[in-house]
């Protein structure tokens, strides 16, 4: 994949993650967390699971990424832009603890910020 890809990619990746590594783990500790999200068999929650990826890239160093890094954050930037566009509560104050929201947080994304 071209260098002029990865910094695009990488760019986008800033953008839509607007949690840092330790806020983003901090919320995967939490139950809320694990509540909500597609499950596999009753299992980690697939954001839960891309979360702790995330938090993995954030702590890394950019020079460290691979092309699989890049193609995960792709993946990460879709999700969050298909997500928003889906629109959460209309109602402020039942943002802040809604299922829509605490997906999004799970992908590094706190619509709140």
């Amino acid at each position: 994949m071209a260098k002029e890809d990865h910094e695009a990619t990488y760019k986008e990746f800033k953008e839509v993650v607007n949690m840092t590594a330790s806020a983003l783990e901090k919320h995967l500790k939490g139950d809320d967390s694990q509540s909500v999200g597609q499950k596999k068999d009753g299992g980690e929650a697939t954001g839960h699971q891309e979360g702790r990826r995330i938090v993995e890239m954030l702590n890394g160093k950019k020079a460290d990424l691979s092309d699989d890094d890049y193609d995960h954050m792709r993946k990460v930037v879709g999700y969050v832009h298909r997500h928003l566009k889906q629109g959460g509560p209309k109602d402020e104050d039942e943002v802040k603890d809604s299922p829509w929201r605490l997906s999004l947080m799970n992908w590094g994304h706190d619509p709140l910020k």
